[in-house]
């Protein structure tokens, strides 16, 4: 990449060089516009390259509106059908990039997330999109047309988008510029908090997850109204997997999670059939049939202490049917999340009260936009987060 460096005015600056900006740069260069992306790190896409474990879950194939929150969850629906999921597809079966389905309509690349980058700078390219990196925005001054000051040069443009996403994952270069330009211009901006992020523990559960780290299973995740029926995974911190990720955007402090261990399952009838057919069995025996033996062992010691040893047949009816409760509506209350640090997203932002739901564009100040994770609309875990990116970008690309 060049290095910044002083032009006369262009069409349309876009701070932020991730997933919305990107996008956004492709579909205003692409109706003739000049178009300028200024990227404060070394290289664009820099979340793109780590997502889905190196493959980029770039979209879902079941994406809908209910799979997003937001102060104002109708507010993403015009982007969403304007740009959909399968507009995205069809961009990278253009570039010829293999992919696969992995669960639930997500989709991952074949190879690399460095191909869906590659597949974004050919399409800039191509449309002459200009991007400079390890440009640091010094400030931001509007008067009639807005003055973006960086370390090196100026830049002046009518139009500014801001795509310079939320606080998740510091050290990929993310901060909280977007929302200072939102309040510099007057906008509202809702409070920010980790979403898609583990819990961490503490006490005698924090205990357990250490001594099960690395064991998962199957279960229902329950935060709040919401919930999610994945895999979760102990941690040596706390809790992770998809099931608890998607339940973390939807805790608040001090509130309990729910986890049914035997999502699908009679666990009552599982016990009382068992109960009568092989009553000298004990209950670890039975459960470890349907979860990780080592859980159970530890579930034993934390759930039903009193009948670790116990056969089937010698514990009542009203016990067992109050085990198979516990593992079905098992409370745990996490002490915190393991904040931005591990967050893939970051919930809140700028409130799309301020926003047109068409353009993006401010409505206290024209010629300003604002895309993508800065804007309070966060997805669910499954690539959902991409689409909003692709979808956000493209509509201000569209208006820009």
């Amino acid at each position: 990449m060049a290095a910044c460096y002083s032009s006369d005015m262009t069409d349309v600056l876009i701070i932020g060089g991730g997933a919305a900006g990107l996008m956004c740069a492709i579909t205003a260069a692409g109706r003739g516009r000049n178009v300028i992306v200024l990227e404060g790190s070394n290289k664009i896409g820099k979340k793109i390259l780590m997502s889905g474990g190196g493959r980029c879950n770039f979209t879902n194939l079941y994406c809908e509106p209910e799979n997003f929150l937001s102060h104002n969850p109708h507010f993403c629906k015009s982007a969403l059908s304007r740009y959909t999921q399968h507009d995205f597809v069809a961009l990278v079966e253009k570039h010829g990039i293999p992919y696969h389905e992995k669960t639930a309509g997500q989709l991952f690349c074949d190879n690399s997330s460095k191909d869906i980058v590659a597949m974004l700078l050919r399409e800039c390219k191509e449309v002459n999109v200009r991007i400079e990196t390890n440009c640091s925005i010094v400030k931001v001054d509007s008067n009639e047309i807005f003055t973006v000051t960086t370390d090196k040069e100026e830049f002046t443009s009518s139009k500014l988008v801001i795509a310079t996403g939320g606080l998740s994952i510091p050290k990929m270069g993310a901060s909280g510029f977007g929302y200072g330009i939102a309040r510099q211009f007057g906008l509202n901006v809702f409070a920010t908090r980790a979403g898609l992020v583990p819990f961490t523990l503490t006490g005698a559960v924090q205990e357990l997850a250490e001594r099960l780290s690395g064991v998962s299973t199957a279960a229902s995740v329950s935060a709040g109204k919401a919930s999610f029926n994945e895999d979760i995974l102990f941690t040596h911190r706390g809790l992770s997997g998809p099931a608890i990720l998607q339940a973390s955007s939807y805790w608040r402090p001090g509130e309990d999670i729910e986890i049914d261990l035997l999502p699908g399952f009679d666990p009552v009838g599982i016990l009382l059939a068992a109960k009568i057919s092989q009553p000298r069995l004990q209950l670890r025996t039975i459960l470890s049939n349907h979860l990780p033996r080592a859980l159970v062992v530890e579930l034993q010691d934390l759930l039903w202490p009193d009948y670790a040893e116990t056969p089937l047949g010698e514990i009542s009816n009203d016990s067992l049917a109050r085990i198979a409760g516990d593992l079905q509506h098992w409370l745990v209350k996490p002490a915190a999340t393991e904040g931005y640090r591990t967050a893939e997203v970051t919930l809140g932002g700028v409130d799309t009260n301020e926003l047109s739901s068409q353009t993006m564009e401010a409505h206290k100040q024209p010629g300003l936009y604002f895309i993508g994770e800065v804007v309070d609309v966060t997805g669910h875990l499954g690539g959902f987060n991409f689409q909003w990116a692709w979808s956000s970008g493209h509509a201000a690309g569209l208006a820009v």
